[in-house]
């Protein structure tokens, strides 16, 4: 099972910026899809974005177009997901995978296990 590390949540204001980090070890990443989902208080987890192996294809789901991008660092082992623009909507805890697939208008999840996570929180 591949072990990832998220991190790079906080707090921001409306409006602001962060930047998550999706961190592999023992594992090359970038032979991996990665998927980055996120889950806010009393709802169920949602796919946000994705980037395929390989020929690194991107998924953005469509209420984050726009403002989020999801990029890969090899030299870093390190996919990173750069939200701009962040609504309160966006509130949740967020979580990235391995166990993904993805095209530019598709993602899908066979997730057996979830890490820590990392809080997002922008105030309104």
């Amino acid at each position: 099972q591949v072990q990832l590390v998220e991190s790079g949540g906080g707090l921001v204001q409306t409006g602001g910026s962060l930047r998550l980090s999706c961190l592999a070890s023992a594992v090359t990443l970038e032979h991996y899809a990665v998927g980055w989902f996120r889950q806010a208080p009393g709802k169920e987890r949602e796919g946000v974005s994705c980037i395929s192996k390989t020929v690194n294809t991107t998924y953005i789901m469509d209420s984050v177009k726009g403002r989020f991008t999801i990029s890969r660092d090899n030299a870093k082992n390190t996919v990173y997901l750069q939200m701009n623009s962040l609504k309160p909507e966006d509130t949740a805890v967020y979580y990235c995978s391995t166990e993904v697939a993805c095209g530019s208008t598709w993602f899908s999840e066979f997730v057996k296990s979830w890490g820590q996570g990392t809080q997002v929180t922008v105030s309104s």
